[in-house]
């Protein structure tokens, strides 16, 4: 795989990833809305031990168990981690240096999409959130 590199809005913190990308999707969910201010955020989900990063990080426990990483100089939102993933941490697309290449596998947590926005793209929508990625809906 070719490495990710990513970094905040001001620079301060910087990221890079050659580990296998474990997901890569679009949320919906209504802590997302607000951690982010927009209507959902996408991520790139990583193996945290296969992420190098460089430069201070603050933290804000959104929920338990569940924590949002942000620069403590320019607040850009970094990732997402939570302990019902232990194996991933989910980082804000919109920090990749390149985001020319990247598109998400899927949309999750349609259930709590704003009313207005209507996705004119072709990835999967899923009512919840899938602990795998593959997994698909049992409606």
């Amino acid at each position: 795989m070719a490495e990710l590199r990513g970094n905040c809005m001001c620079g301060a913190v910087t990221w890079s990833s050659s580990g296998p990308v474990t997901r890569r999707l679009s949320c919906h969910c209504g802590d997302c809305q607000k951690a982010t201010s927009s209507p959902f955020t996408t991520f790139v989900g990583l193996p945290p031990e296969a992420i190098e990063w460089v430069g201070d990080i603050n933290h804000f426990e959104s929920s338990p168990g569940t924590y949002r990483g942000f620069c403590p100089k320019c607040g850009s939102r970094l990732y997402f981690r939570s302990d019902k993933w232990p194996g991933e941490i989910h980082i804000h697309a919109a920090t990749l240096d390149d985001t020319s290449s990247y598109t998400p596998d899927a949309h999750v947590v349609m259930g709590s999409a704003v009313s207005w926005l209507e996705l004119a793209d072709d990835i999967p929508k899923h009512q919840s959130f899938q602990a795998d990625p593959t997994e698909t809906d049992k409606e």
